[in-house]
């Protein structure tokens, strides 16, 4: 694998990269302070036609997905097409008739668990889908009258159909009076194909007593369904169980039954295959890898040291998927990169294909086709489809970006580093490129260090355009996964327990300290960004290490009791492994929560903030910048009406990288225009 090492010939020794702004020849390049290059990578460019993609399904020989649109307010549709153009060689654009099947001005989105997935299903030429206005299912013929088909008052997710068409499968999450949320499992009765008549006949409760339920999945005869739970204080990629009814025509037929899981062991994606056999991810082993249940417990198809497991944040998510009696298509991951290939049921044999992606999720196959979503290390994340009688994968849609390939490209660099207590970390480095400009001569690149959500989740290899906004600007980036990091089996996830705020943050600083102290970077000019979660490990290394000169927290966490207190039902014991049980150990959550150690915090910071978020509400990042103004250091709030966790529309995202870059430039002394509502409160570098 290639990667652009244009700049390094100018990044021994050490002196000032700010200079006075002024350019001259070096080379074929241009001198430009670091971070002030011109750039194609704007954040215009990046949102006036950007695509989110997600959920690929296949049914009755079309091919559907879910796609966000930013400009459209973060507006989620369900799109479709043919694939029977595929099977023929002739066809110059098989994909030139796409469909929105969703009513326009409607949003296809879900609430459950603040985070959604699973907002839609099909079944021959029905749709199904959560109408985000108006919080209820809603369906009918696609291209005909759509009418609701679940009551108010509640919110749903995981939406399947049975095979012969009369029950809608959803989870449902029930708000109650002074207390938590109830999850349960509803059938929704369709009548005989799939009618979808309306909501006239109220939701059948078929499984609760669980704190959650997943996956919903029927056998290809619709005689049994089966499905995850999981309890308090377990989070899925912790704790599952894997349950089990029998079906009829007239709804259950027989009691729930569970047949695998519990006892720390996570399971994911269960799925039947042709011959009946009911399949399911387990990390018994130390890594997800897939099993068939059986008469005396889980038998592993395959052991083997990659992830074909997914932390499930949002319903819906898949990595496999069976294209006949003896093969399933999955995604594994191995070192923090994903590859597409073929898996035997029958030998556990692993045959990886040829394809070149490093990120592949959204595995869906059937009627002799196959798609997933994927990214390689040039191109962005697109739906990918081809036909399983031969054929290249054809991009049915891409991410609707400019092609930002060639010599702007900064390819990811797999780091892995034993820390100083021996533990090991891993992170993707991009360097600097500009096919135009480089930094002054002997001068060294400031570093951003990108710390994931989650915590449990992971980066990735794949063409990020927000890694690329700052490469090609003259950032060096290094995108961190972190201890507790998905994709590098259960013992390095586990890694984490009890230790957040203060392992996630060794590895991000352990980084930093490594890329300095080998040249790569300026070690006077580190900064460190992270949303969410990441925003949390920011706030914590900017409080409790020297390293860093500046950061950035995207709604991120600055008091872990106040986290606590105000977050949702899915998260709500999450803390308990991540750091100890509350109030018991309130000791241990006002030691590790920066708002308590603002006096530490030497260094400006800049907040971004959605004022509808209720993982991370408001006040979170308003005490922190309290703290900050109390004491005259330099920092900037921006605060998102109307936005949640996450910023979905593109202004507001525009704004937020925009803003940083400014913000950035503040510090470290360069030119960066600021972007409308967002100001620098404090002296500047300049």
């Amino acid at each position: 694998m290639h990667t652009p090492r244009d700049d390094r010939q100018h990044e021994a020794g050490r002196e000032d990269a700010a200079g006075s702004g002024a350019k001259r020849e070096i080379g074929l390049k241009r001198e430009a302070p670091f971070g002030s290059w011109p750039s194609p990578i704007d954040s215009e460019a990046l949102v006036s036609g950007a695509r989110v993609l997600s959920a690929p399904r296949i049914e009755a020989g079309r091919l559907f997905w879910v796609e966000r649109r930013p400009a459209e307010a973060g507006r989620q549709v369900v799109m479709a097409c043919a694939l029977a153009p595929l099977g023929e060689a002739a066809a110059p654009d098989p994909f030139a008739a796409l469909q929105e099947v969703t009513p326009a001005g409607v949003n296809v989105r879900t609430r459950v668990h603040e985070y959604g997935g699973g907002e839609y299903a099909v079944w021959r030429d029905r749709i199904f889908y959560v109408d985000d206005g108006e919080g209820r299912i809603a369906g009918g013929r696609i291209g005909g009258a759509m009418r609701p088909v679940s009551p108010t008052g509640s919110r749903f997710a995981d939406l399947v159909v049975s095979p012969d068409g009369r029950w809608l499968i959803a989870v449902e999450e029930r708000a109650r009076a002074g207390a938590e949320p109830e999850n349960r499992l509803i059938a929704i009765a369709l009548g005989r194909e799939g009618a979808a008549a309306g909501a006239a006949e109220p939701p059948r409760v078929i499984a609760s007593g669980h704190d959650f339920y997943a996956s919903p999945v029927f056998d290809a005869a619709g005689r049994r369904l089966a499905f995850l739970a999981w309890d308090h204080p377990h989070m899925p990629w912790q704790e599952t169980v894997l349950e089990q009814m029998a079906w009829g025509a007239s709804g259950p037929a027989g009691s729930v039954r569970r047949i695998a899981g519990g006892g720390g062991e996570s399971l994911f994606q269960p799925g039947f295959a042709p011959d009946g056999s009911l399949l399911v991810v387990s990390d018994r082993s130390g890594w997800w890898n897939l099993a068939r249940v059986g008469d005396m417990g889980l038998q592993p198809v395959h052991t083997a040291p990659c992830e074909l497991g997914r932390p499930q944040w949002v319903f819906g998510l898949s990595t496999w998927a069976c294209l006949d009696a003896s093969r399933v298509l999955a995604s594994a991951t191995r070192s923090g990169r994903d590859a597409l290939g073929l898996l035997s049921l029958g030998s556990g044999a692993w045959q990886e294909e040829a394809t070149g992606f490093v990120a592949v999720s959204g595995i869906a196959a059937g009627d002799g086709f196959a798609a997933c979503l994927a990214g390689t290390p040039t191109r962005p994340v697109a739906l990918y489809a081809w036909s399983l009688a031969g054929g290249s994968r054809c991009v049915v849609r891409d991410a609707g970006l400019p092609d930002f390939a060639g010599a702007t490209t900064s390819e990811a660099e797999a780091l892995e580093r034993t820390l100083p207590d021996g533990r090991p970390t891993r992170a993707f480095f991009y360097p600097p490129c500009s096919p135009t400009h480089a930094g002054p001569k002997g001068a060294r690149p400031p570093l951003l260090v990108k710390s994931h959500g989650g915590p449990t989740s992971a980066t990735s290899a794949a063409f990020d355009p927000r890694v690329q906004f700052w490469t090609s600007r003259g950032f060096a980036v290094a995108d961190v996964n972190y201890t507790g990091s998905s994709g590098y089996g259960r013992a390095y996830r586990d890694g984490l327990e009890r230790a957040w705020g203060v392992i996630d943050v060794a590895d991000c600083v352990g980084v930093a300290r490594w890329l300095a102290e080998a040249n790569r970077v300026d070690a006077g000019r580190l900064a460190i960004t992270g949303g969410s979660a990441g925003g949390f490990t920011t706030l914590c290394a900017l409080t409790f290490h020297d390293v860093f000169h500046a950061g950035a927290s995207h709604y991120g966490i600055g008091d872990l009791e106040a986290l606590v207190r105000d977050t949702h039902k899915f998260e709500s014991h999450y803390t308990d492994w991540l750091v100890g049980v509350w109030p018991e150990e309130k000791a241990r959550y006002v030691e590790r929560s920066p708002i308590h150690h603002a006096d530490r915090l030497r260094c400006p910071v800049i907040f971004f903030q959605g004022l509808e978020d209720r993982v991370v509400p408001p006040n979170q990042a308003e005490a922190m910048v309290a703290a900050l103004a109390r004491r005259g250091i330099a920092y900037a709030y921006v605060p998102f009406p109307g936005e949640g966790h996450g910023f979905r529309r593109a202004e507001n995202i525009r704004t937020a990288l925009d803003g940083e870059l400014f913000f950035y430039g503040c510090v470290f002394g360069f030119e960066a225009p600021p972007p409308p509502g967002v100001d620098w409160v404090g002296p500047s570098a300049r």
